[in-house]
């Protein structure tokens, strides 16, 4: 399968956790993913929460979100993109898993503290802090990948 190919299958699966899975063929999977996807996203009012972060009301995002379900989210979401570009003949390089999971635990974290956590006295709120964590969740995951990689390759 070529590049074009599993940057597809990523990028759709980013779009909405599960589409990956039904361009890989995985049909039961995906629509698992789907209905969780669905379910935690109404449960937690992620969409109401997009949108008064987006408009700069992250006070109201942090009232309107139910963080109970909001934890699932970051986990659901990363393990849907990494089990798509998986099964779309990702890399094969040994811990390529690390980025999504260090993603995931990480943007669990900035759930957890998004409705307390200020930049320069700005509240980031239940979106962008698990955003921003999440990036460095994955950011974290590729620089140990390489260390790890470095490391065996010396040996």
């Amino acid at each position: 399968m070529n590049l074009d190919d599993r940057m597809e299958k990523l990028l759709w699966s980013i779009a909405l956790p599960g589409f990956g899975q039904i361009l890989n063929g995985h049909l039961v999977k995906g629509f698992v993913l789907i209905a969780l996807e669905f379910i935690i996203n109404v449960q937690a009012n992620v969409n109401l929460a997009i949108i008064s972060s987006f408009l700069g009301n992250t006070g109201v995002a942090v009232e309107q979100t139910n963080y109970q379900w909001l934890m699932f989210y970051p986990c659901i979401y990363m393990f849907a993109i990494w089990d798509a570009y998986k099964h779309a003949e990702g890399p094969k390089a040994p811990n390529s898993f690390l980025p999504f999971v260090l993603a995931a635990y990480l943007g669990t974290i900035g759930v957890i503290y998004s409705s307390v956590f200020q930049i320069k006295g700005i509240l980031l709120g239940p979106i962008w802090l698990p955003i921003l964590c999440l990036m460095i969740g994955a950011a974290l995951g590729f620089f140990i990948q390489g260390l790890i990689g470095k490391q065996s390759f010396k040996e």
